[in-house]
């Protein structure tokens, strides 16, 4: 039989351990920083029904998704995990309590075309607020702190959380007489970052067929700028001229009124309304991250509120609000613009324990005395030479190395030597595991992302 060439599919990330490692971290932070907002845990499978995956899609999705039949059954890897969590809360409505606050960190499959930062099998990191029949809008202002707390506790700080309304933008185009082409407008809108305003501007006449003025007005309002309270302060003057775009401008507001109270600094959060999302999945607010030094990136966080999220299997009226990391995305970028954090501990222990003597049984007490004293601890008792020893120790990063030797062992101690200075020096087990929690606690510490100073 031929030896295959390996290789990995087009689309699909693999990673060397020590990267796994800072990709694993970053996974963990998310877990801890949603988790310290009352959020639960959630795993949904990643093969469902076809028919439960496409209720809501078809279309686009329907030309993406990896579809596939076992005997009898059309089966489909998810797309997302936010239809899955439709299911899953009209499945199990009766056993939850609501709001139901869910977060799910998993893959997802898209078969769409690889390229460069864009993947085909990916990790979304979401979470969600799920009512019943109705959902307070203090849910959507507490989203942002959510990503504030997310995003720093990763490492990065300079990024800004971009919100906008539905609400406001659809009321804003049925002032002006297209409410009937609000959608379409919204996705020529949405793309204004990327094509300019005067493009929107030229798309929107020719090929939505609005008219000059309400495409001069269109683009005027998307100009507005300013602090969060000049933003606002402008759209009241469009106050009183539609019902939904006055819900949408308190929502806003309402928003807005409560960042500092979460704990997101100005700096960190602005209206903006050239935001629409593109999708009419989203019925209120919505919200887009972008991190201010790599614009290339896109946002690699972003949500909304919806109306109801499970209607097309329940008649119950389940509105919601949530969020989603793409968060192989973000890795990959982050990794190819340098910003891992060189100083992170990725090696897969803090010791490698060499034993010197024939007998092992001191070396696995000692392996063992080190774990018991919250220090990870490898045992390396292949028959190489002590400098292969050594440079196995290097290669993995390993910061000490345990020696063991019929000296040390009389003296009832361990040589514990420091691989980035060379220094040695004989200790117990137990002043050995201390000295190395602490001379490691900083690198414990670090945060997976180190941004460069600017």
């Amino acid at each position: 039989m031929p030896i295959q060439k390996p290789r990995t599919l087009s689309g699909f990330m693999e990673l060397l351990p020590q990267k796994q490692v800072l990709f694993d971290a970053m996974v963990e932070k998310l877990r801890r920083t949603y988790a310290l907002y009352g959020f639960s845990p959630l795993d949904t499978p990643v093969i469902e029904a076809s028919e439960i995956l496409l209720t809501k899609s078809g279309g686009e999705t329907e030309k993406q998704i990896y579809r596939f039949t076992k005997g009898d059954s059309d089966l489909s890897l998810r797309f997302d995990l936010t239809v899955p969590l439709a299911k899953y809360v009209a499945l199990h409505y009766n056993d939850l309590a609501f709001p139901f606050r869910r977060f799910q960190i998993g893959k997802v499959y898209r078969g769409e075309r690889a390229q460069r930062g864009r993947f085909r099998e990916f990790y979304q990191a979401d979470i969600d607020v799920i009512g019943d029949g109705a959902l307070d809008i203090l849910n959507d202002a507490e989203m942002p702190a959510i990503i504030y707390r997310a995003f720093t506790s990763l490492g990065l700080e300079r990024f800004v959380i971009r919100v906008n309304n539905r609400k406001l933008l659809n009321g804003f185009y049925a002032m002006l007489g297209w409410d009937h082409r609000a959608g379409d407008i919204m996705r020529v809108v949405d793309k204004a970052e990327k094509i300019g305003l005067e493009k929107v501007g030229l798309t929107l006449y020719h090929d939505l067929g609005l008219d000059e003025d309400s495409v001069g007005e269109i683009q005027e309002f998307m100009a507005i700028k300013g602090t969060n309270a000049q933003v606002l302060d402008a759209l009241e003057g469009y106050r009183g001229r539609n019902e939904a775009f006055d819900q949408g401008l308190d929502e806003l507001k309402t928003v807005c009124r409560y960042l500092a109270d979460f704990g997101v600094p100005e700096s960190h959060f602005a209206i903006d309304l050239s935001i629409a999302r593109g999708l009419d999945y989203y019925t209120g607010t919505v919200y887009e991250t972008r991190l201010l030094d790599y614009p290339e990136i896109g946002s690699p966080c972003s949500g909304g509120r919806y109306d109801n999220l499970a209607a097309y299997y329940t008649d119950k009226q389940l509105p919601g609000v949530g969020i989603s990391i793409g968060l192989t995305r973000l890795f990959y970028v982050l990794d190819e613009q340098g910003l891992l954090n060189p100083d992170a501990l990725t090696a897969p222990a803090e010791v490698l324990v060499l034993p010197m003597t024939e007998d092992l049984a001191p070396a696995v007490a000692l392996a063992t005395a080190l774990r018991e004293g919250g220090v990870t601890a490898l045992l390396y008792h292949e028959g190489k030479k002590f400098k292969q020893k050594l440079s196995y120790a290097d290669r993995l990063g390993i910061p000490f190395v345990a020696l063991l030797g019929e000296d040390e062992l009389a003296q009832g101690k361990v040589a514990l030597k420091d691989m980035s200075s060379g220094e040695q020096q004989l200790l117990t087990a137990q002043e050995a595991a201390a000295y190395v929690t602490q001379a490691l606690a900083a690198r414990r510490a670090a945060r997976p992302i180190q941004e460069k100073p600017q």
